[in-house]
């Protein structure tokens, strides 16, 4: 994803972005582990486009990245949950 991209979303867009790469990073990491990944330069390249959501949101000043994420990923627990029930 270019950068050019990230700064026309929103910033309840880029922490929702934020949090599928995070996702696939961490996928394609334990696929990396169990020798299944096969294309490894995937992981660099998912690295990068965090930093970019990370750095577009830093450019906007917006404080406690990592604090906001974690509420993000609250809110959508809690709504999986009731759906569940």
């Amino acid at each position: 994803m270019k950068i050019a991209d990230l700064r026309e979303l929103k910033t309840d867009e880029l922490h929702t972005e934020l949090d599928r790469l995070r996702r696939h990073y961490f996928d394609l990491r334990s696929q990396a582990v169990t020798e299944k990944l096969e294309d490894s330069s995937q992981l660099g390249k998912t690295r990068r486009d965090v930093a970019r959501v990370l750095t577009t949101l830093s450019e906007r000043n917006v404080g406690n990245i990592e604090q906001k994420q974690h509420h993000m990923e609250s809110i959508g627990s809690r709504k999986s949950g009731k759906a569940k029930a």
